[in-house]
């Protein structure tokens, strides 16, 4: 099992820069990164670096991007103009994994709709539009790993609706990112995730979370923890276990937290701590 780091971890340590991520990454022994996208625009727009320079760097190292992360919002879309908006951005972020070498794009749904959309019409919309990215990442072998978001307003919130989704569009290249945050924050069904097809699970985000009461308004990101810190109420040997039995080939384990405390450190502290936290865990429960 090879480790990953996600951005979500440094994005907002002092003089944050993706550039130096990818050099930290490789100094500390990861093997794939998670580019978040908000932290790419940000910096492409103040010159920090280009594109090109992100391109030469995985080009000549031993560090991947497992993934671009993210295309958020992309559903449930209630104007031509939005939907084409949505495409625009996906060329784009092809364009850019084209440059990154990059064959994962993780797709994030929409929150707090205008309209009361039940499951099924949100699960009809979503599938027509994967359907449709599909055609676009097709040609340049690129994945798109739907990543249900355990919140409240989340149009996609519990495993299980993503799953059907993933299920209902029946294409190789679309998959389900699995994080144990969000998996946990809606109560999402163990019963769904062990009957799943591990080969349909693309990414699986490693995090600890602090015990909270599900669905609370207040559960959010920045609950999240280092895996086995003080008050992390996950149960890791199940999802490790449940992951092994059901099949999960992707091979990577790519540590995700978002949490306030974290981002006072250097991004070099974030990394270094963030590797052995995810070496530790893998070498424990894989």
């Amino acid at each position: 099992m090879k480790i990953g780091f996600n951005e979500g971890c440094n994005r907002f340590c002092e003089n944050h820069s993706v550039l130096e991520d990818l050099a930290l990454c490789e100094k500390y022994g990861f093997d794939y990164i998670d580019v978040q996208s908000e932290c790419l625009d940000r910096e492409l727009a103040a010159g920090k670096y280009t594109l090109e320079q992100l391109g030469d760097f995985f080009k000549t190292h031993n560090l991947k991007m497992l993934s671009y992360n993210a295309l958020i919002f992309f559903n449930m879309k209630q104007t031509q103009a939005e939907k084409d908006a949505v495409m625009a951005q996906l060329d784009e972020i092809i364009r850019r994994c084209q440059i990154l070498d990059c064959k994962m794009i993780v797709v994030v749904p929409s929150m707090d709709l205008t309209v009361h959309a039940t499951v099924d019409e949100i699960k009809a919309d979503a599938v027509a539009v994967l359907k449709e990215m599909v055609k676009k990442v097709e040609p340049y072998g690129i994945k798109l790993s739907l990543e249900f978001c355990g919140a409240p307003t989340m149009s996609i919130n519990r495993f299980e609706y993503a799953y059907a989704i993933v299920e209902e569009v029946n294409s190789p290249l679309v998959g389900v990112t699995l994080d144990q945050f969000h998996f946990n924050a809606m109560a999402s069904g163990w019963d769904t995730l062990e009957k799943a097809d591990g080969k349909k699970i693309f990414v699986w985000h490693l995090n600890g979370t602090e015990n909270m009461p599900c669905g609370a308004a207040y559960n959010n990101d920045e609950k999240r923890l280092w895996p086995g810190e003080s008050g992390d109420c996950l149960d890791h040997k199940r999802f490790a276990d449940t992951l092994k039995k059901i099949g999960f080939d992707g091979d990577v384990c790519t540590i995700e937290v978002f949490r306030p405390d974290y981002y006072k450190l250097s991004s070099e502290e974030n990394i270094k701590k963030a590797a052995e936290v995810t070496r530790a865990h893998v070498e424990k429960y894989w």
